[in-house]
């Protein structure tokens, strides 16, 4: 399979088939037993965990179903995280205005456990879009909220996966989100079956 740049694809299947593992190999997380996995021109086979970290740091942003925020840093914290390890000297200023977007300016201060799922998730979309990454992995990225605030959290979702012109590969159940995308790659005992 083959997904092009700026092109947003919903994996879908029933639980088991294989679709978070098929966005683990994707993003270079797990290396495949047989085959090749290319990332943004990279051939991640060919490369070590140091390598394909590396790849990852520089073009890739994740969103969970978990959130995976850090307890101990504040919001503004998280998302400044990414930016601070690849030593941007704007991290503060690129953070603020990324909170800004998913409409936490004003809870930058809070704690994940001050915040609700909504606004976790929502802290998480900055952080995954902060470094502008030229591929964004969702896996269930609404399945852990309520269906008003997973249909803001999927609005704020495509809305900068649009502006930012960004890859999406997005894992999910709910067949409103997956039919929001470009393409849907249907998924069924670990293979990809349209």
């Amino acid at each position: 399979m083959e997904i092009l740049a700026g092109e947003s694809v919903a994996v879908v299947g029933p639980s088991g088939a294989g679709k978070s593992t098929l966005l683990a190999l994707l993003a270079g997380l797990d290396t495949p037993t047989s085959g090749k996995a290319w990332l943004a021109g990279e051939d991640l086979t060919l490369l070590d965990e140091d390598g394909r970290a590396r790849l990852r740091a520089q073009r890739v942003g994740f969103v969970f179903q978990a959130f995976h925020l850090i307890p101990a840093l504040t919001a503004l914290e998280n998302v400044r995280l990414p930016l601070e390890l690849a030593g941007r000297s704007d991290a503060r200023r690129t953070a603020l205005d990324a909170l800004e977007r998913v409409g936490l300016r004003t809870r930058t201060g809070h704690y994940p456990r001050q915040l609700s799922g909504g606004e976790q998730q929502r802290v998480a979309l900055a952080r995954a879009f902060v470094t502008r990454p030229a591929v964004l992995f969702a896996d269930e990225p609404t399945g852990n909220l309520d269906s008003v605030t997973g249909g803001q959290v999927a609005e704020l979702l495509f809305g900068l996966n649009e502006q930012l012109q960004t890859t999406l590969v997005l894992v999910t159940h709910e067949r409103a989100l997956a039919s929001r995308c470009g393409r849907i790659l249907h998924m069924d005992a670990g293979r990809v079956v349209t």
